[in-house]
């Protein structure tokens, strides 16, 4: 594996149309799932180490902000990938600017407060709640996991799977988590139908909307 992660730093690995969306979807899975997981840690440590809370607005273990994220820091440093300090920086710059882009959007047009820094512990840095120097250093180091250890891995399972497999469990994984991320965000709002925070508080777990 080392020697495949050389090999994707220093030589240009070319894949079709398909191939590429496909990759794209499995960055989307796993950052959202890794953001969940995150996420679920660090409010755990917020909440001095007293409850564990579920984050996010679906069913399953995954947050939006953290696909989002993942995709636009390998579409900007893909061809950089030969430098970890530019990859470092434009992911603590870009994440912030999408950070404080998204919980401004989400608290003046949809009237939801997703996270407020001035409310948690190291926030240093702070920008008006909505984006701290803690949280854009620990993205700029998610990116640099992301862009030498996901993604190699992504390319690697590439080759070793057959191509057709490798599609459809890319596009299936994907799949199943967007519907759930449109059935949460849209169809229950529209049709009236419960949603997972309403469904696991009902359950008993401490469900931190997001």
């Amino acid at each position: 594996m080392i020697k495949y992660i050389k090999n994707y730093i220093n030589n240009d690995i070319t894949f079709d149309k398909k191939t590429k969306l496909a990759i794209i979807c499995l960055i989307i899975v796993i950052s959202g799932i890794f953001g969940w997981l995150y996420e679920f840690i660090f409010y755990f440590f917020n909440s001095g180490m007293k409850t564990f809370y579920f984050r996010g607005a679906n069913f399953l273990p995954w947050i939006n902000i953290y696909a989002i994220g993942a995709v636009m820091i390998f579409l900007l440093t893909y061809k950089k990938r030969k430098h970890p300090i530019y990859i470092f920086l434009i992911s603590i710059i870009a994440s912030g600017i999408l950070e404080y882009i998204g919980g401004y959007y989400m608290e003046y047009f949809n009237d939801v407060r997703c996270w407020n820094y001035d409310e948690e512990i190291l926030n240093f840095g702070n920008i008006n709640g909505y984006v701290c120097l803690r949280s854009v250093l620990i993205f700029g180091i998610m990116s640099l996991l992301l862009m030498y250890l996901v993604v190699p891995f992504i390319f690697y399972l590439e080759t070793k799977l057959n191509k057709k497999t490798f599609l459809i469990i890319c596009y299936s994984l994907c799949f199943i988590f967007l519907a759930d991320e449109l059935y949460n965000l849209i169809f229950a709002n529209a049709f009236s139908l419960p949603r997972a925070s309403s469904i696991y508080k009902k359950i008993g777990l401490k469900y931190l909307y997001f």
